[in-house]
């Protein structure tokens, strides 16, 4: 048995000679290493290096390139081809130019799935024959061949020379429809997100290839088009119940739309399908922390602590937002279960130090939050001395943290579906550490430019933008306020939700320093969401905007 991750047809037959390919061969078993290993004489392969499953392979990755990397997986292995697979990717090892192919003897559902995540070339199930391997083998290498020119550039950071280097590719080419793919999502990556949709759409209703309805989504998301991306997303998921991507694209959509409820249980339905990701774990916990459902968020932190013992995305981040969960589960709870509660935040918090002891942030961050606790307990003497210590060690460190962010990150608070994003396939920059209250201000003035010509999504993204450069912007956190308070009262429609998204930024609002003006605006919205939903004024409020 035998699969192909991500291929649209198979490339045209033509001789391949693999004698002048550098080729790594990673199996833990002996026996199928050594197989595997005289497939690829018999292929021709002169230059091949076999290793068993070890740490040490990523070191070979890092100062060698090879042609071809056949990497293979064992569950029971301590160290699993899956978990280099997923680091080789994290840390930026696999290269376009390079052919990647996972080898598992485990092809169960959830595994294959998680390996689709670290986007290899092609994926096969153990064991297979020299013809399997040499026909897999040669469309790939064919393939890359073709596409040299393009994933070069990509390689290298030449997004412009990419984009020309897919133009030069006739539409008769058995690659055509994959430059088209590259070519769209170099764009996204250049910001010409528009003219990228606007090249893909022409001839995606003719074929309607999941990886190129993917990209358009994605570029309707990024130019808040949420309605029209989560209809796309849901006729994806509809036709391929298996697509995970798209379910985390859907899930950021709705939660942008504020539809957090439905995000959470889109991201509940892509880890139940695919639960070994801890991006995706730790994704649903946050989304379920901001619901108030807390036995979901319990067991997503809970799974990401497991999977993260060995994983390149090991962290002291599901500690932290499990304790909190604990901190959250201890309002209204009894005065014996708040203290068995508290104990266990200790332990977990503890347990975060030991692990993490390079960490030289983290006894800021635990502080903070048992900070939080002591107030939530009515103990302000402990919890002053808590921020205060915390205060302390923060100036210590060689780049000293945000503590206001980082409070609002750790309460759960934080809405991080209105930061803005980059293309597809890039990083975000998160050099925002400062905050930068004249950035904050002129963006959230061209929020307000939005909002007076009716343009709601692109306000509610430009007042995001504005928490983003300082989280304690008291102005857009009130703006933003203000824009889901009338769209509660105007619509029927997930009112609840919206209404929640009201009490938390009016709740964001109180914690931070505000003007008089924006004192008195604050108390104005707390009288308004005070009354019942029909005795707010008609038409827009626009002149409580500041």
């Amino acid at each position: 048995m035998a699969g192909t991750v991500g291929e649209q047809g198979s490339v045209a037959p033509s001789k391949i000679t693999y004698a002048d390919k550098k080729v790594l061969l990673v199996e833990s078993s002996g026996n199928m290493r050594s197989t595997i290993f005289y497939m690829l004489r018999e292929l021709g392969v002169q230059n091949l290096r076999a290793m068993t499953v070890s740490e040490r392979v990523l070191e070979a990755l890092r100062v060698e390139s090879f042609d071809i990397v056949l990497l293979g997986h064992n569950s029971s292995d301590a160290v699993s081809g899956m978990q280099l697979l997923e680091e080789a990717r994290y840390r930026g090892f696999i290269r376009p130019t390079a052919v990647w192919v996972f080898m598992t003897s485990d092809a169960s559902q959830e595994v294959v799935l998680h390996a689709i995540d670290s986007r290899p070339d092609a994926l096969i199930t153990k064991p297979f024959s020299v013809d399997e391997l040499k026909q897999r083998l040669d469309q790939l290498v064919l393939r890359k061949r073709m596409l040299y020119p393009v994933e070069q550039a990509i390689e290298i950071g030449d997004l412009e020379g990419a984009i020309e280097a897919c133009d030069d590719i006739p539409r008769s080419h058995p690659c055509f429809e994959q430059a088209r793919r590259l070519k769209a999502q170099c764009m996204i990556d250049l910001g010409r997100t528009q003219a990228a949709y606007d090249f893909l759409e022409r001839h995606y209703w003719q074929a309607e290839d999941k990886d190129t309805g993917l990209i358009m989504a994605r570029a309707l998301y990024l130019m808040d088009r949420l309605k029209e991306a989560g209809e796309l997303l849901t006729i994806l998921i509809e036709k391929h119940p298996l697509l995970i991507a798209a379910y985390d694209l859907l899930a950021k959509v709705l939660e942008r739309d504020g539809q957090l409820h439905d995000a959470r249980e889109t991201l509940k339905e892509a880890t139940e399908k695919a639960p070994l990701g801890i991006p995706r774990q730790m994704e649903l916990g946050r989304v379920a922390t901001q619901t108030d459902a807390l036995d979901i968020a319990d067991g997503a932190f809970k799974r990401s602590i497991v999977l993260g013992r060995r994983s390149c995305y090991r962290s002291p981040e599901p500690y932290l937002r499990l304790a909190n969960v604990r901190r959250l589960e201890m309002k209204g709870a009894q005065a014996r279960q708040v203290l068995d509660l508290r104990n266990e935040l200790d332990t977990l918090l503890n347990n975060a130090e030991f692990s993490f002891p390079r960490d030289s942030a983290l006894k800021v961050r635990t502080a903070l939050l048992r900070s939080k606790v002591a107030h939530d307990l009515a103990e302000p003497e402990e919890a002053n001395r808590l921020m205060n210590e915390a205060r302390v060690l923060n100036q210590q460190l060689d780049r000293p943290i945000d503590l206001a962010r980082e409070d609002l990150i750790l309460s759960g608070d934080k809405v991080p579906m209105l930061e803005p994003e980059t293309g597809m396939g890039r990083r975000a920059e998160t050099g925002k550490s400062k905050r930068d209250q004249a950035m904050a201000s002129k963006v959230n003035r061209l929020g307000i430019k939005h909002y007076m010509a009716g343009k709601y999504a692109q306000a509610i993204r430009y007042f995001g933008m504005a928490i983003e450069y300082d989280p304690s912007y008291p102005a857009a956190l009130l703006n933003l306020a203000q824009l889901y308070l009338e769209s509660a009262r105007d619509s029927f429609e997930r009112r609840e939700e919206r209404l929640k998204m009201v009490d938390r930024y009016l709740r964001l609002a109180e914690r931070v320093n505000t003007s008089d003006v924006e004192q008195d605006r604050l108390l104005q919205f707390k009288r308004m969401r005070s009354r019942p939903i029909e005795d707010i004024p008609e038409g827009s409020l626009g002149g409580l905007m500041r």
